[in-house]
């Protein structure tokens, strides 16, 4: 192994509160909607990507709107995250720090763009990750972007760690072992290795 890629929500941290504030400020400039979210919605959109999640939200509104909602959730979204940041999991930066002296480390999220900058910006986390990449940037899947950024930076023998079925699925498409999450999100059967903490990455790498 040469290197360990991450998922970011309910893997690295927990950033519902402070998003579902900026979403639902969003949905307030918007006469379409008139209902709120909670953060039990966007528990149940983890892993998805944004177009995905509108679907599931917003199923009574068209593709323009939900283009005009991804723009504007993402802008609040970028400013409150850089603003407040979300909860990091506990230890969540002495084990980076400890993982990152043995391996390169990485991020791949299904987010917007300016997504991961902002959990970089507010938590100053950047230090440990050589690279990031996402589907704002790039349009790709979460499998085709872990091989891009492993082309990228000519990775032979990473991980993945994540917390969805979306993430193991991701990992297969990739060719790489799958580290499940389990305090996260998700719930997934089928992986490689298997944490209850975040620390416990330790004890397996």
């Amino acid at each position: 192994m040469d290197s360990i890629i991450f998922d970011l929500d309910g893997t690295l941290w927990d950033s519902r509160e402070t998003v579902v504030l900026a979403w639902n400020k969003a949905i307030e400039q918007n006469d379409k909607i008139d209902h709120t979210l909670t953060k039990q919605h966007l528990k149940e959109t983890m892993g998805l990507q944004m177009h995905e999640i509108m679907q599931k939200l917003f199923p009574h509104l068209n593709a323009e709107v939900h283009k005009e909602l991804i723009q504007s959730c993402g802008e609040i979204e970028g400013d409150f995250l850089s603003e407040r940041g979300g909860i990091l999991y506990e230890n969540l930066e002495e084990v980076l720090k400890a993982l990152s002296e043995k391996y390169e480390l990485y991020i791949v999220s299904n987010c917007q763009e300016g997504y991961i900058e902002a959990f970089y910006a507010y938590h100053g986390l950047d230090k440990y990750f050589r690279d990031f990449e996402n589907p704002g940037r790039t349009g790709l899947s979460k499998g085709e972007n872990i091989k891009l950024l492993m082309k990228r930076n000519g990775l032979e023998a990473p991980v993945y760690v994540g917390d969805t079925a979306g993430d193991q699925k991701a990992a297969e498409d990739a060719g790489i072992p799958f580290v499940y999450a389990k305090y996260g999100f998700g719930d997934v059967e089928k992986y490689d290795y298997a944490i209850e903490r975040f620390d416990e990455l330790l004890e397996i790498f």
